[in-house]
């Protein structure tokens, strides 16, 4: 059989040679999914730091592609979260919940709630049938321990941010430094993308929060009024849940939490994402 041009492109990016890989976007997620046995998908300001403090409280949370304003013929989060009889994260100190991570530890057990976010959340959707978990600082040994079941092969995928103006990719040191993290509690060979996350998490240990709050995201959200968020972001392992996204009966996806290898999805929920 021919070798393709898609195919030549994936052995050149892929990082087929090397067990924990590392990349950034939803492309990347899309791409490297269908060659690994799970992905881990890291936002750290927000989303993922979002999702894990929710599934800590036992709620299920939805997650919901949007740039924080409608586009012609895209249903709207609160629509959306209504369909589902769901909570509706909103903006950041306007809403009773948003993607502010301390917002999200006052929902109750089995609360329901969809978490629009231009990113994260777009990555988290992007990775076809392979085990897709929420990874970040504050759970990043639970989560990587959670993957490493699904087998050897393992992709953490940064969300990045956005450039405003031409919507693209923006380096975001967080998510670096979150995948580095839970790369360093993963077994494997990493590739040389994956080993230097792993680095950027070393030199950073010692000094999370305070580089969280020097870097660009940090210093945005600061600025904006939310530095609790920051500083909820960079608590290491203070979370020992690891978010799984499960398609749920009607096929929409759901971000479950994994306290244990012992934890199973509820007999309403389909094949695991």
């Amino acid at each position: 059989m021919a070798t393709t041009a898609a195919d030549a492109t994936m052995s050149w990016y892929g990082q087929n040679d090397y067990q924990l890989r590392f990349d950034i976007g939803p492309l990347a997620a899309a791409r490297l999914a269908p060659l690994c046995d799970a992905i881990i998908v890291v936002d750290v300001l927000s989303f993922s730091t979002a999702v894990s403090v929710a599934t800590t409280q036992q709620a299920v949370v939805y997650p919901f592609p949007f740039k924080g304003k409608d586009q012609d013929g895209q249903q709207s989060p609160e629509a959306y979260a209504k369909s589902l009889d769901a909570l509706c994260a909103g903006r950041r100190g306007k809403s009773e919940y948003s993607l502010s991570p301390p917002t999200l530890a006052n929902l109750a057990p089995g609360d329901r709630i969809v978490l629009p976010s231009p990113n994260g959340a777009t990555v988290s959707l992007a990775g076809a049938a392979t085990a897709c978990f929420a990874g970040c600082l504050r759970n990043a040994r639970a989560v990587a321990q959670a993957a490493q079941e699904c087998g050897p092969r393992i992709a953490v995928i940064a969300g990045g941010e956005r450039w405003q103006g031409d919507d693209s990719l923006r380096y975001a040191f967080e998510d670096h430094v979150g995948a580095g993290a839970i790369l360093s509690f993963l077994t494997g060979e990493p590739s040389p993308e994956a080993a230097a996350a792993q680095a950027v998490f070393h030199a950073s240990e010692t000094k999370l929060a305070a580089l969280l709050r020097a870097c660009a995201t940090g210093q945005e959200l600061i600025g904006r009024g939310f530095g609790e968020d920051v500083d909820c972001a960079a608590e290491l392992n203070a979370d020992a849940t690891a978010p799984r996204l499960y398609r749920e009966t009607g096929g929409v996806f759901a971000f479950y939490s994994l306290p244990s290898s012992l934890a199973r999805p509820s007999a309403d929920m389909e094949k695991p994402a």
